[in-house]
C-alpha cells in the first residue's frame, strides 16, 4: 500500500508539473518566411567593328572637294552593344590630325565635312563636334549598323595625310 501511495504521489507530482509547466510557460511556437533579393549591376558597353576587326579604314587618295564612303569600299561599320541593358548609341566628329582639317557642314578651304547614314545612303547626317543620336535604343547583344561619307576640303593648304576620328559613344537610353 505504501508502494501505491508513493507512486501515486509521484504521479501527482509529474502531472501537477506539466499542467504548471503550460500554463506558466510563454508561448514558443515560432513561424518564419524567407525573401530571395537577386540585383545585377548595369553595364554599359560597345565595341564598334568593321568585318569583325578594328575599326580603322583608309577612304585613299581623294582630290579636293571629292567625296568617299564606306558603301563603296564595302565596309560598313557595326557598333556593338557588349552591355547588359538596352543602350542609346551617339556619335561625333572631329577636326582631322596629321594635315589638320577643321570637321564642318560643308567643305570649304582646310574645312572637310563627314557625314553618317544608318541606311547606307548619302547625303547623309553632317557630324558635329558634338554627340549626336545614331540609334535611340539598341538592344543587349545587338548591334547598329552605320556608313561614314568624307568630302575633302574644296582646297587645302595641306596635302599629306589626314586622319580624321569619329567617336561612338553608349549610354542608357
Amino acid at each position: 500500500m505504501i508502494k501505491n501511495k508513493t507512486l501515486l504521489f509521484l504521479l501527482v507530482i509529474i502531472f501537477l508539473f506539466v499542467v504548471s509547466a503550460i500554463l506558466f510557460s510563454p508561448a514558443r511556437a515560432t513561424d518564419s518566411g524567407t525573401i530571395t533579393a537577386t540585383v545585377t549591376a548595369q553595364n554599359i558597353s560597345i565595341s564598334v567593328s568593321i568585318g569583325g576587326t578594328t575599326p580603322s579604314f583608309n577612304y585613299g587618295t581623294l582630290g579636293v572637294g571629292t567625296t568617299q564612303n564606306t558603301v563603296n569600299l564595302s565596309k560598313t561599320i557595326r557598333a556593338s552593344n557588349d552591355g547588359n541593358i538596352a543602350e542609346k548609341f551617339n556619335i561625333e566628329g572631329a577636326n582631322t590630325t596629321g594635315c589638320v582639317w577643321t570637321l564642318g557642314s560643308s567643305a570649304g578651304t582646310d574645312q572637310y565635312k563627314h557625314e553618317f547614314s544608318i541606311n547606307s545612303t548619302f547625303p547623309g547626317t553632317a557630324l558635329t563636334a558634338s554627340y549626336q543620336q545614331l540609334a535611340a535604343s539598341v538592344a543587349a547583344a545587338s548591334y547598329q549598323d552605320f556608313d561614314l561619307q568624307i568630302t575633302v576640303p574644296s582646297s587645302s593648304s595641306c596635302y599629306t595625310t589626314a586622319t580624321a576620328v569619329v567617336t561612338v559613344q553608349a549610354t542608357a537610353p
